[in-house]
């Protein structure tokens, strides 16, 4: 009685229902938790689930959305800690360092992708964009937990009209960037002309774009924000934000890409976002047009640009057939060309093969770009010129809290709080070592 009761909160807790999850002999059924809505699951289910439930008759795919990506995250532990985890999930790095404590671990794919029979050729090894492929293999280990499924990265999103009106050179360095600033604010007074999306990626960019510590996967020390560069970069935002230059999440108040497409007095005129929202940096009724650049960097040189979303891990099982299944999902119904064209076209986010740019839905997609309606195939095709510039962060579990850390050391001291620039990185480094 106790066991159906704890069954029944686990699959209520996971929004399944007690039949589907307690009841169902799963010995021949992929469970894939994800967070994919219902316009995505339309090129899920038929692109891959369907395709792969024609190839094997004799197996079955769950497909079930849970939340966000943290709420696959803690819901996976919960469920690995009954006995009852999925096969498949979606995951960021420190999820997986989080699984990797368990008693059920996350599969080193490198067993698979090495298979004489079902692995990955060296062309499809070498198919993947590299930065993105990287992430798998940033434990420190030598062991690959993940492959990349769908990505976005940062860029500099800007009024092209006004630029062109205003004889205005788009800057690709932050030096640029300053006297771009500078002469917007001067020429219209009650602008705010650049908003930052998010501050945390702002730190960890910068840092790595000036070759300065963040974090590390190895020794004991993880923590290696608190340095000079860093501390340059977070004094010079600020003092931008004192001259009425910048804007950021925090001090806006959401988003900036709603600054950026205001029309009115109160402005923006560029925005540093996510690829994956192209779509939220449409001003309404063609009121401009939209440009794409890459993000800045410092004096010009070591272009990085931060990569970010949904990779795909298997979860350990008894049943090493159902791995192998698992894998073979995974690898012929996913990451395929034309899977991977669909589901970026749909998502806005970037296909992690570098063939997709080479299919034929897929280029007509990125042919139609513009910057008046498909502002989305725009950021998609700037992006496809960046994956020599895309990096990820090392991976432990801990490493999604210095995210969040240095995201609210900037905010201490941009933010209401006031913080001094020594208080501010002595309590982010504090949080971080809490755990």
């Amino acid at each position: 009685m106790k066991k159906k009761l704890f069954a029944a909160v686990l699959c209520a807790f996971a929004g399944l229902t007690l039949a589907s999850c307690a009841g169902k002999d799963y010995s021949h059924t992929i469970r894939f938790w994800h967070t994919m809505g219902d316009n995505l699951q339309k090129v899920l289910n038929p692109q891959a689930i369907e395709k792969f439930k024609k190839d094997y008759p004799d197996w079955d795919i769950e497909s079930t959305q849970i939340g966000g990506y943290d709420d696959v995250r803690n819901q996976t532990i919960t469920y690995i800690a009954a006995g009852k985890n999925p096969d498949l999930v979606y995951c960021y790095p420190d999820h997986i360092a989080a699984y990797n404590r368990t008693s059920i671990q996350v599969v080193d794919l490198n067993k698979y992708i090495n298979d004489s029979e079902v692995g990955l050729t060296e062309a499809q090894k070498a198919d993947f964009i590299e930065g993105y492929y990287n992430e798998g293999s940033a434990f420190g280990d030598n062991a690959m937990y993940s492959l990349p499924f769908s990505k976005s990265t940062e860029v500099l999103y800007y009024n092209k009209t006004a630029f062109e009106d205003e004889e205005l050179k788009v800057p690709t360095t932050w030096e640029e960037m300053e006297e771009v600033c500078r002469i917007l604010k001067t020429r219209y007074k009650e602008c705010t002309p650049l908003g930052i999306d998010s501050e945390a990626n702002f730190f960890i960019t910068t840092a790595a774009q000036k070759g300065a510590g963040y974090t590390t996967a190895k020794g004991e020390e993880h923590y290696i924000f608190d340095n000079a560069e860093n501390r340059a970069t977070v004094t010079m935002l600020s003092e931008w934000v004192e001259k009425g230059y910048v804007t950021t999440q925090e001090l806006y108040g959401g988003y900036t890409s709603a600054l950026f497409t205001n029309t009115t007095a109160a402005r923006g005129f560029m925005c540093v976002g996510s690829t994956g929202g192209a779509n939220h940096q449409k001003p309404s009724n063609g009121a401009f047009e939209v440009g794409i650049a890459p993000i800045p960097t410092f004096e010009g040189k070591n272009l990085k640009c931060i990569s970010q979303g949904p990779s795909l891990a298997m979860l350990k099982q008894a049943d090493e057939e159902k791995m192998k299944m698992t894998w073979i999902f995974m690898k012929d119904y996913l990451l395929t060309t034309d899977f991977q064209a669909r589901f970026s076209m749909a998502s806005g986010y970037n296909p992690v093969l570098k063939s997709t740019y080479e299919n034929p839905v897929y280029k007509e997609f990125l042919e139609s770009s513009d910057g008046y309606d498909n502002i989305a195939a725009l950021a998609a095709k700037t992006s496809s010129t960046l994956s020599d510039s895309f990096f990820v962060s090392d991976a432990f579990v801990g490493s999604s809290t210095a995210r969040d850390e240095v995201g609210n050391l900037i905010k201490n001291v941009i933010g209401t709080n006031k913080m001094s620039l020594d208080k501010a990185f002595e309590y982010a480094l504090q949080q971080c070592r809490k755990g």
